[in-house]
């Protein structure tokens, strides 16, 4: 696998209906990233008192957080929908050569900025709600 294009990291917000994907507009920066919680089970019997771990425990969750120009396209006029009314929709974010990550997230921070003599940018934060599938390329 060659290096891939960072503009080729999409995410996509569902339309309201659910029935389709549409493209944040404006994103130039992304990001993607999976934590698990851990689950510690130390004892005084734990082997020359190494930390222990609960395999196959503890909580999943994944963070997408991302900024860029804003552009007031109709994916704006729906992100601005979803944070004002706190609701719990399908997003998927698109790794080029790698496959597509999809489920329920919540947008949890949306903040706007500009300069007196630049464009007008957005940040915008996001947590999973759910469980994620997961895609592979063809």
């Amino acid at each position: 696998m060659v290096a891939q294009k960072g503009k080729d990291l999409l995410l996509k917000v569902s339309n309201e209906d659910e029935s389709a994907f549409v493209t944040v507009a404006g994103m130039r920066s992304r990001r993607l990233a999976f934590n698990t919680d851990t689950v510690d089970i130390t004892d005084f019997e734990s082997a020359g008192r190494w930390r222990e771990l609960l395999s196959g425990s503890g909580v999943q969750r994944a963070s997408i957080s991302g900024s860029g120009i804003f552009k007031d396209a109709a994916s704006d006029e729906r992100i601005r929908a979803l944070f004002f009314h706190s609701e719990i929709v399908n997003w998927q974010i698109v790794i080029p050569d790698f496959g597509t990550v999809e489920g329920a997230f919540q947008i949890t921070s949306l903040e706007y900025s500009g300069e007196h003599n630049g464009e007008v940018t957005f940040e915008m934060a996001l947590e999973s709600a759910g469980s994620l599938q997961f895609t592979a390329a063809a």
